[in-house]
């Protein structure tokens, strides 16, 4: 068992155990990859104000994110294609959070569904939902979360239309992956991944195939995403969606404080600073750029999370300090997954919640919900200062 001191050493083990194909989706942005690059650098440039001679016994990372006991301020991600980075992923993930006391957020796009979590899982899961035109579709798939139990759904507002990925359009990336001479050769030096697959049943999107009208097989699923996001969405159609559910709202992909004001005018309980990963629009900030001036507008109204680029447990620290309520962790968590299954998962949050739970009590705090801006030095114009 190798030793595990931070996510990087999750995620050297992760790209020698998991076809080029998988990583990629995962390690990679949209375009120029800027965005994606910055949303982890931009962190870097927030300093920790370090305190002495602090009392630093009893300490709690114990906060609350839409009204849920976490034991840390971190959810995992939606994330699709989990169940490709390692056999039954969704589902080892989703128990992996449960065990340690975070949200797992399941993707529309996952490869184990809906049923599949709830019937391995104990404990209320959050749901994630694109902006689909099949309006028959989408009170469906409300349907099936609220059987499931899920707590809470989280509407994706970024995606109408898919950003460029060069590295996913060359692999060709699907579920399951295309045998071609190359994927092959590939996925043959993956002898542990090649045969956790051979020991599932689930290898296609569980959400979709045999849902959605029209899609029997894997083979007429791709005609169906690319004709299946709702390019047309606006304000009045997730105001819809929230009342279709009628439970917790979390809109994700709000990287503006007027959109932000919007998501407060919907009813939304939390939203979700978020530029997809940067797997969207390049060339945008990195969330903890927009935060304070997301923060600045809304949040004493409405409970604002984070997501893109964490990390580290510092990472959350510096985010909870600037004002988040919570974050998400994506890549950092499917590095585990894919290197180590389930107990992959729990090293990632163990890593997380150890540099958190440090770095906290050096910077004089016991208490996470205790913990302000007066910890951070943060460089003059980092939130931007821009000509109008």
């Amino acid at each position: 068992m190798p030793v595990i001191t931070n996510i990087d050493d999750l995620k050297r083990l992760y790209q020698r155990r998991v076809p080029r194909m998988f990583y990629d989706y995962a390690e990679s942005g949209s375009w120029t990859e800027q965005t994606f690059r910055e949303n982890t650098s931009d962190f870097e440039d927030i300093y920790l104000r370090q305190k002495v001679a602090v009392d630093m016994t009893g300490r709690s990372t114990k906060t609350q994110m839409i009204g849920e006991d976490v034991s840390m301020p971190v959810a995992l991600a939606p994330v699709g294609l989990t169940g490709m980075q390692n056999a039954d992923g969704e589902i080892k993930a989703a128990r992996a959070a449960e065990k340690f006391g975070v949200p797992f957020t399941l993707s529309t796009m996952s490869i184990c569904s809906i049923e599949d979590v709830a019937e391995h899982t104990t404990k209320p899961f959050w749901f994630q939902v694109y902006t689909l035109k099949d309006e028959d579709f989408m009170r469906r798939l409300f349907d099936r979360a609220r059987a499931a139990g899920c707590s809470a759904i989280v509407v994706t507002v970024d995606l109408q239309i898919l950003g460029q990925r060069h590295k996913d359009l060359k692999n060709g990336l699907s579920a399951p992956p295309k045998l071609t001479v190359k994927s092959i050769a590939n996925m043959m030096t993956k002898a542990q991944w090649g045969l956790g697959m051979l020991g599932t049943k689930r290898r296609f999107f569980g959400n979709i195939v045999g849902h959605a009208k029209g899609i029997k097989d894997a083979s007429s699923l791709s005609s169906w995403t690319a004709e299946a996001f709702d390019q047309s969405l606006d304000w009045e159609q997730i105001a819809k969606f929230k009342k279709m559910w009628g439970g917790k709202f979390i809109i994700k992909g709000i990287m503006d404080a007027e959109d932000a004001k919007q998501a407060l005018n919907v009813g939304a309980d939390a939203i979700i600073v978020s530029n997809h990963g940067g797997r969207q629009l390049d060339g945008a900030l990195s969330s903890i750029r927009a935060l304070p001036e997301i923060i600045d507008a809304v949040g004493d109204k409405i409970e604002v999370h984070l997501d893109s680029g964490i990390r580290s447990g510092q990472d959350v620290l510096k985010a909870t300090a600037m004002g988040a309520k919570g974050t998400y962790i994506g890549r950092a968590y499917i590095y585990g997954l894919g290197a180590m299954g389930e107990a992959g998962v729990t090293s990632a949050l163990e890593v997380i919640h150890k540099e958190l739970d440090l770095s906290m009590a050096f910077c004089g705090h016991r208490n996470i919900q205790d913990v302000n801006r007066d910890i951070l030095l943060i460089p003059e114009g980092f939130e931007g200062r821009w000509q109008k």
